[in-house]
């Protein structure tokens, strides 16, 4: 009998377990009986190198969205105009009284001329300025997507553009006071340039452009309609006034009801009539400034005039874009 506590020998013939049957295996069985090293998997039994995905299987670059995969501005809110005007009923002939208005029976042929000059370059001027801020924020990437992250650009400086357009329209001591008059129609313009270069980085280059180029053929239409014509729009001001706040209503009333549910028919709807509107505007402005009507602007309010030929001008752009920049 084996010890207890030691394993029992294979000879035993009193194990605790009884032997399986026809006894337990002889060693002699084992000889030879492991696997050869031969017999494990074949290097090439292993997944060939080609069977692993190629680097071509991965899904492609072009399927990740393109930089220029931004939203379209499909959504962009429509333009809110403004357009206050001034009283033309001018006593004393218009001197003292706060109106930019004069009647025609001062006018002087060369007096007149030399004003017009003066309010034909400050708009060039500004339209310059404007124009490269413009071509800044359209052509300019890292500025183009910056100013569309961050909306808080147009909402500034449509504050500034509206605080110096209601200081210069409606106070005629900041407007003909130089070098105040200059530096606030400064600020306006750098602030309209900006709300507006905002709203084109919104839109295809190829928008602005077209655009661009639009409002330039209907501004020198009108210029050329307005020396030529006998119709004197000058003489409905009150009419102009009422469609100006019309046209200011109805922009902030589809602004509140596209920021609920986007209807395109009607932001092309405002859109084309903001553009007519401003468009009758720039004949009526104009007129005021090149004279031989029954109201004229004073030759002191050469900043007044190219503060709204260049405001006309500004907002037949911007509706413009809205018109052929929607997909």
């Amino acid at each position: 009998m084996a010890q207890p506590n030691a394993p029992p020998p294979y000879d035993d013939k009193n194990p605790l377990y009884p032997p399986p049957p026809g006894g337990y295996p002889q060693p002699s069985h084992y000889a030879g009986g492991y696997p050869q090293p031969g017999g494990y998997p074949a290097a090439g039994g292993y997944p060939a190198a080609g069977g692993y995905p190629q680097p071509g299987g991965y899904p492609a670059g072009g399927g990740y969205p393109a930089a220029g995969g931004y939203p379209q501005p499909g959504m962009a809110m429509p333009t809110m105009p403004i357009r206050f005007g001034v009283s033309p009923t001018a006593g004393n002939d218009g001197i003292g009284d706060g109106s930019p208005f004069q009647s025609a029976d001062w006018d002087d042929r060369k007096v007149r001329h030399t004003f017009i000059r003066k309010v034909y370059a400050i708009i060039s001027l500004q339209l310059l300025v404007t124009v490269g801020i413009i071509a800044v924020f359209t052509f300019v990437s890292p500025v183009r997507s910056f100013v569309r992250r961050n909306v808080a650009v147009y909402y500034a400086s449509y504050a500034v553009f509206l605080v110096t357009y209601l200081v210069l329209a409606c106070c005629q001591g900041p407007r003909r006071r130089f070098p105040w008059n200059i530096i606030l129609l400064s600020i306006f313009t750098l602030a309209m340039g900006l709300m507006t270069g905002t709203i084109a980085s919104m839109y295809q280059t190829s928008a602005v452009l077209i655009a661009m180029l639009i409002t330039a053929i209907v501004a020198i239409i009108v210029t050329i309609f307005c020396f030529q014509t006998k119709v004197d729009f000058t003489s409905c001001p009150g009419l102009f006034c009422v469609l100006g706040i019309v046209v200011m209503v109805t922009g902030i009333v589809t602004a509140i009801v596209l920021s609920f549910k986007y209807v395109p028919w009607l932001h092309m709807l405002y859109a084309a009539i903001g553009a007519i509107a401003f468009t009758l505007f720039l004949a009526y402005d104009t007129q005021l400034v090149l004279g031989n009507r029954k109201n004229t602007l004073s030759p002191e309010e050469y900043v007044y005039g190219a503060l709204t030929i260049y405001t006309d001008i500004i907002y037949i752009f911007t509706f413009m874009l809205q018109i052929v920049g929607r997909d």
